[in-house]
């Protein structure tokens, strides 16, 4: 029996799903939670062996707690459902370890099938967002920009910046500056939606 854990934040997508899934001789749904940051502690209690996860959650989002998710308990493969298939977001997907990624418009029958390759140790990717992914540029952005960017993204002011990593705050300034013009942004928030929709923060 194949124990699953989902997350999925719209209550009537989320026990549809499960009752579906249930339907499956193989299958059992062992937890249900609907933000991200609910996964890891409930996986933790629970022991699924794959988490299917909605990319977009309140709290953390999905693929953040993929990657605490795969280093906390590792044994536990996840599944990445996205509304929006973005290329990017399967960059970020890899570099958290997820082991399948797959738009939510696919059949359910697929999405089992899927959870029975991943419990296998397979990998399952949506081939064309698998395409759509290798004709993305590389990161015009440093790692230094790249980590700025980042923190700046998950609300950090730049004195904080500043102090978290050892700079003075006119260099975290001129490392923003830089993001905004090598990204051609309009602004730092502009800076990391066009970055986080590439995949590279």
């Amino acid at each position: 029996m194949i124990r699953v854990l989902l997350a999925e934040d719209m209550t009537m997508l989320r026990q549809a799903l499960a009752a579906l899934l249930s339907l499956e001789d193989d299958i059992e749904i062992v937890a249900e939670v609907a933000a991200g940051d609910m996964i890891v502690a409930t996986a933790l209690r629970t022991r699924p062996d794959v988490a299917v996860i909605d990319i977009e959650l309140p709290g953390t989002d999905g693929l953040s707690a993929a990657a605490e998710l795969h280093e906390l308990l590792p044994q536990c493969r996840t599944l990445i459902l996205t509304g929006v298939g973005q290329p990017g977001n399967l960059r970020r997907a890899l570099s958290a370890h997820v082991a399948g990624f797959m738009v939510k418009d696919s059949r359910p029958k697929e999405l089992a099938e899927a959870i029975r390759t991943v419990a296998g140790g397979g990998r399952v990717v949506d081939p064309q967002l698998a395409f759509a992914a290798l004709d993305l540029p590389a990161s015009p952005l440093t790692e230094r920009e790249t980590e700025v960017l980042r923190l700046t993204a998950s609300g950090a002011e730049p004195p904080e910046i500043a102090a978290q990593v050892g700079l003075s705050y006119g260099t975290v300034r001129n490392y923003l500056a830089s993001c905004v013009t090598k990204l051609n942004a309009r602004n730092r928030v502009d800076a990391i939606r066009i970055a986080t929709e590439a995949g590279w923060l």
